[in-house]
C-alpha cells in the first residue's frame, strides 16, 4: 500500500544530511542549498539534549563535528544552541527543520532512545505525519516509535526484516513465504528498505519489490555508482553529492523537483 511520503515519482534523491559534500552535514546551510536545488527529501538525524529537545545530529558525541567533546545528550539545549558544526553552523532542531519548509519530506533517523518520544511530540505539533519517514538501525527503536505514534508514519524495515528479506530471495515471488512476509512488513507500516549499497544487488530489489517495498540506496557519492543502482531499479539515492546526482537524474530524464514555493 501507497503512502503519502512515497508518493513521489521515481527514483527519489534524497540529500543525505542536508548534502554534506557541499556544506557541513545536518546544517541550515546544507538544507537550504538541496532545497534550492529543487530536492523534496531530505535525510537528517535526530538526537535529544539532555532536557528533550530534538535536534539534528548524527555522532553520539560532539568531537567529530564542533569543537566541543562529549555527547550530545550531555547537554541541555542553551548550551548545544551555542556550538557551531564546522566552526560557523548551529544545530537546527528537528521541528525548525518541518516548519521551514511544509513542502519538503524528511528521512529521520533516530539515533537515541530519549528522541523517540521527543519525535512523537514533534509530529503531534506540526502535524508532519505525512512527511516523515522514521528509521533506525535499532529494531528497538524502531519498535516502539510504532507503539508510541498515534497515527500511521511511513517507517523502514529494521535490520532483522533486511536479513529476512536476504534470506528469502529465491523465493517464489507470489509464494506463501513471500506473502507472509509481505503482510508482517506491512502490518509493522514497513513501507521502504534502505541498504548500503553492498546490500543492494538486483536480486535483493527484486525481492523487496514482490514484499511491496521500495529500496533506497545510501550513501552513493560516485557518478558511477549511482548510475548502477538506477539501472538496477532503484527507486531512491541517497547522497552527499547532491549536485552530481540532479545533473545525473537531469540527464536520464528522471529528476521531479519539488514545487517552488
Amino acid at each position: 500500500m501507497r503512502v503519502p511520503f512515497l508518493d513521489h515519482p521515481r527514483p527519489i534523491a534524497f540529500a543525505h544530511r542536508g548534502g554534506a559534500a557541499h556544506a557541513p552535514e545536518n546544517s541550515w546551510t546544507a538544507f537550504e542549498h538541496a532545497v534550492e536545488l529543487g530536492y523534496a527529501y531530505l535525510e537528517t538525524d535526530a538526537r535529544a539534549t539532555s532536557d528533550g529537545m530534538l535536534m539534528a545530529f548524527h555522532d553520539r558525541t560532539l568531537d567529530r563535528v564542533t569543537d566541543a567533546s562529549g555527547p550530545i545528550n550531555g547537554l541541555p539545549y542553551r548550551d548545544v544552541q551555542a556550538l557551531r558544526v564546522g566552526g560557523s553552523e548551529p544545530i537546527p532542531r528537528i521541528e525548525d527543520l518541518l516548519g521551514a519548509w511544509p513542502d519538503v519530506r524528511f528521512n529521520i533517523d533516530l539515533k537515541d532512545e530519549p528522541g523517540i518520544s521527543l519525535l512523537a511530540d514533534v509530529l503531534r505539533r506540526t502535524g508532519a505525519w505525512d512527511r516523515v519517514c522514521v528509521t533506525s538501525f535499532s529494531g528497538s527503536r524502531l519498535r516502539t516509535a510504532r507503539g508510541l505514534l498515534e497515527r500511521p508514519v511511513c517507517m523502514t524495515t529494521s535490520p532483522a526484516a533486511i536479513a529476512a528479506v536476504r534470506c528469502a530471495i529465491s523465493a517464489t515471488p507470489h509464494g506463501p513465504q513471500t506473502r507472509l512476509l509481505a503482510g508482517r512488513f506491512s502490518r509493522s507500516e514497513m513501507r521502504c528498505t534502505q541498504v548500503p549499497g553492498r546490500v543492494a544487488t538486483g536480486s535483493f530489489m527484486r525481492r523487496a519489490h514482490a514484499l511491496g517495498l521500495d529500496v533506497h540506496v545510501w550513501t552513493i557519492n560516485d557518478r558511477a555508482a549511482m548510475t548502477r543502482f538506477l539501472d538496477l531499479g532503484a527507486d531512491g539515492i541517497m547522497t552527499d553529492d547532491i549536485e552530481t546526482l540532479r545533473d545525473l537524474l537531469i540527464e536520464r530524464g528522471q529528476w521531479y523537483p519539488r514545487a517552488a514555493g
